[in-house]
């Protein structure tokens, strides 16, 4: 039997989760479960826990489950009372994008120094610049501070500041009419997009940790008594443009590559007489989900859908409708439409993709048809007809 000491402080724990989440609603931030005692957000069902389920499109949302984490993110107090009801234990996230957050994010992790020209991106340390006890993120953000003629944000007590259980800390700001931003970690981070060392920014396309959420580390703890965010400092918001932190205007989506200039192979292909086959329009169609996503900078589920176009195009590699050259070049191309800036980790999904299909070749069936429902009859992965 558990002891009564030990069931009180569990209750306890789940009373304050769900009072924690209710508070966040009720000031316009949208919430969205995070898994007990971690900093992640709760599990996917298992239908989505797949692929080819991004948030823009998962039936999951409208049903009211948490999937896709802060996808999921909301206010309605119904569906908050169920979801910390299903699971007390459950941490609480906030969704910054939708609550007008951005939070500076410093991190307490003594190391050694890097090269001057990484601890403040873009900004040269003169040699004279003595960087003696320079160990943590708190030093660098207090050194970009003080370059700017700047107060430290993380000594800002008019603002909302959250001490983390590793030492590091949460400083809270309303970003207001000088956003939107983007994140500098998670899913929206763009190659290279940095505050400071140790210094991450949580924005648009991601999610920030409430205070009193209780992980395995300990409690997320506010500082003072300032509950609120105050208006990002005018100053922060203008590095944070310097820093790449700045949505980039939506380029106009365009058709793909594979429709626009055929690569020489498929140019072959049709001069041969072979047309637009299944395989090209499976290919375009999943392309398309990609470059449909320059329309919208953030929540557009770019990842997912990259991952599912990589995936589809390593399994016609397989089964040889095209080259592994070409897929990839079609590929990035339509990932660098959709997300300028982001090469590097757009490069990763897609190699990562295009080896997983590999493993299971996409075979269509039959000739080239202007049928919709023969091509969709007709194409299956080995081992799965």
């Amino acid at each position: 039997m558990t002891p009564p000491d030990e069931a009180h402080h569990r209750q306890a724990g789940r009373d304050r989760s769900v009072a924690v989440a209710r508070w966040c609603a009720a000031r316009g931030w949208p919430v969205h479960p995070l898994a007990p005692g971690r900093k992640t957000p709760a599990g996917n069902c298992r239908r989505c826990q797949g692929a080819g389920h991004p948030p823009a499109s998962c039936a999951c949302l409208g049903a009211g489950r948490w999937c896709h984490g802060f996808h999921a993110a909301t206010t309605d107090p119904d569906l908050i009372t169920s979801w910390w009801t299903a699971n007390p234990a459950f941490g609480v996230g906030v969704a910054c994008g939708p609550a007008d957050l951005v939070v500076i994010d410093v991190d307490a992790h003594p190391s050694s120094v890097p090269d001057r020209d990484r601890i403040l991106p873009g900004i040269p340390i003169p040699d004279q610049v003595d960087l003696t006890g320079l160990t943590t993120g708190f030093h660098a953000l207090a050194l970009l501070a003080a370059l700017r003629g700047a107060p430290d944000p993380a000594q800002d007590s008019a603002t909302l500041r959250v001490r983390t259980p590793s030492g590091g800390m949460h400083v809270w700001y309303r970003a207001g009419d000088a956003g939107p931003f983007l994140c500098s970690v998670g899913s929206a981070a763009g190659a290279g997009r940095a505050l400071a060392w140790q210094v991450d920014v949580r924005a648009g396309g991601g999610y920030i940790i409430a205070p009193g959420t209780r992980t395995g580390d300990g409690v997320y703890t506010p500082l003072g008594d300032r509950r609120v965010p105050a208006p990002l400092p005018e100053w922060l918001a203008r590095e944070l443009v310097r820093t790449g932190h700045r949505p980039q205007p939506a380029p106009r989506a365009q058709p793909s590559r594979a429709v626009m200039a055929p690569p020489r192979g498929r140019q072959a292909v049709v001069r041969a007489g072979g047309g637009r086959t299944g395989a090209w329009r499976a290919l375009d169609r999943v392309l398309g989900e990609v470059l449909a996503c320059a329309a919208v900078p953030e929540g557009a589920g770019f990842t997912a859908k990259l991952n599912v176009a990589a995936y589809t195009a390593g399994g016609l590699v397989a089964a040889g409708h095209l080259g592994q050259a070409e897929a990839e070049g079609l590929l990035a191309d339509a990932a660098d439409r959709a997300r300028p800036g982001q090469t590097r980790r757009c490069a990763q999904i897609i190699r990562a993709g295009i080896a997983a299909g590999a493993r299971h070749p996409l075979h269509i069936e039959g000739r080239p048809t202007t049928d919709p429902g023969a091509e969709r009859r007709g194409l299956h992965a080995e081992g799965n007809r």
